[in-house]
């Protein structure tokens, strides 16, 4: 299905430093915020370098984080499921622990070798959707293309943890020419996803040879591109790669921030110039135990990136993998998040909450109940602060209690049938407001309320 990966060149010129572990990265080191660049390594920015000089090994981590040193079971989780850090993305690691989100994210953990019953390899039974190697087809008018099994960092809670890095190689030509005769032969299909891997670790020319045999089939009206590089390996958003993509349009990108502390200025100035040339851009989170289980955390990440132009898309439940037991959530904590952020931010910052069910049953977005009760003629919705209001049907059948006549102490019954149309609550913030102008436009001398023009 493969070919040995091509992503990243190692030519002496092209990465002068030798491999192993970043020269900031020493025993005692502690980063608070990432270290200068210029101490860290003249070639910091560099992208290749970053793969090239990733932490791999045990014996990597212990240099970079030495508690760890008599941890030696670590290595056992390695062998089963690869660790790959970027020196920028570990600089993000705040405190060596688990109350650190970046070292949750990065840093194998015992617990990964713990599995109930109830998880799998493939949860999402990508296998038996795939009709040729290294394309998934689920859905009727979309497929996914597996297009790299390289990420330049492995995220412990990867949905993919049965194959990603155990070889780190690119499609080949060969199966690629499968996967586009298939998709001239199904053109039902417009939308396809480059993931992997990460797509973005490939060599510009690599992803441009993907990229052009997708948008040389007249049917694919849309190509996205699944990628954590502008979170973990920022440097790799190119001037030459953002002119390469500009070619594509139209091209989609989704990237995978989960928790504040990615957002920082080397990510944004990435995100921006996907943005500036034209790349929307959108995000899709996975719910985290310990790492982003607050609506207070999911609410800071998610201002965080409207602010910069990448919009809340997805918040996943975390899947029914292998080795990501202690990551999961009750399905309670996501639909308390959901219930926190409606009202509280601008809808277009608010991601959907989804499962992606086991046996390939795809997203099912799963919302907190907003419909109190239904009838024929009227249905009871809530909005975030509890307040209770009766929807008429269309028809002309549905009643609606007239203005002035409300009963005075309405219950759900009342409002379905059509005898009340609102129950509110009695303090909520925005009443209090409504009280507070109310008091002020008695006052106001001369002030006609409803006026947008008065003095």
């Amino acid at each position: 299905m493969y070919q040995s990966c091509n992503s990243v060149e190692t030519e002496e010129e092209q990465c002068s430093e030798p491999p192993g572990i970043l020269a900031v990265a020493q025993p005692g080191y502690r980063p608070k915020s990432p270290p200068s660049k210029p101490k860290a390594s003249s070639n910091w920015n560099d992208w290749k370098w970053q793969i090239k000089n990733r932490i791999r090994t045990f014996d990597q981590l212990v240099s970079f984080l030495p508690g760890l040193a008599g941890k030696t079971e670590l290595q056992q989780v390695i062998q089963k499921y690869p660790m790959a850090v970027t020196p920028y993305y570990a600089s993000l690691i705040q405190r060596p622990d688990i109350s650190d989100p970046v070292f949750m994210m990065s840093v194998p953990q015992t617990e990964e070798l713990f599995n109930p019953v109830c998880l799998s390899e493939d949860p999402l039974e990508e296998h038996k959707d795939m009709p040729v190697p290294g394309m998934v087809h689920r859905y009727q008018d979309r497929a996914l293309v597996i297009a790299t099994t390289t990420c330049s960092c492995y995220c412990r809670h990867c949905t993919r943890k049965r194959i990603a890095g155990t070889r780190e190689c690119s499609i080949s030509v060969h199966r690629l020419q499968q996967i586009t005769e298939y998709l001239l032969a199904h053109p039902e299909i417009s939308d396809v996803i480059v993931s992997g891997g990460d797509p973005l670790t490939m060599s510009t020319d690599s992803l441009e040879a993907v990229l052009s045999a997708l948008r040389s089939i007249p049917t694919v009206q849309i190509i996205r591109i699944g990628t954590r590089v502008p979170v973990v390996l920022p440097m790799r958003i190119t001037d030459e790669l953002v002119e390469m993509l500009r070619r594509y349009h139209p091209i989609w990108i989704n990237t995978h921030f989960n928790h504040p502390n990615e957002l920082t200025e080397e990510s944004m100035q990435a995100c921006a110039k996907l943005a500036d040339a034209g790349i929307p851009l959108g995000n899709q989170s996975v719910l985290l135990k310990g790492i982003n289980d607050s609506p207070q955390i999911i609410e800071r990440l998610c201002r965080g990136l409207i602010r910069n132009r990448v919009r809340p898309y997805y918040l996943y439940q975390c899947d029914l993998v292998r080795g990501v037991e202690h990551f999961r959530t009750p399905l309670s904590k996501g639909i308390e998040i959901m219930e926190y952020m409606r009202g509280r931010v601008s809808g277009m910052a608010i991601p959907t909450f989804v499962v992606d069910a086991p046996h390939g049953g795809g997203k099912i977005p799963i919302l907190p109940n907003y419909v109190i009760s239904m009838s024929p003629t009227n249905t009871v919705i809530r909005n975030y602060e509890g307040m209770m209001v009766n929807y008429p049907e269309p028809g002309g059948i549905g009643q609606q209690a007239a203005e002035g006549r409300e009963l005075p102490n309405p219950g759900v019954w009342e409002l379905a049938s059509g005898r009340a149309s609102i129950i509110q609550p009695s303090n909520t913030s925005r009443g209090q407001r409504r009280r507070r102008l109310v008091e002020k436009q008695k006052t106001a001398s001369g002030f006609e309320c409803g006026s947008l023009f008065d003095a």
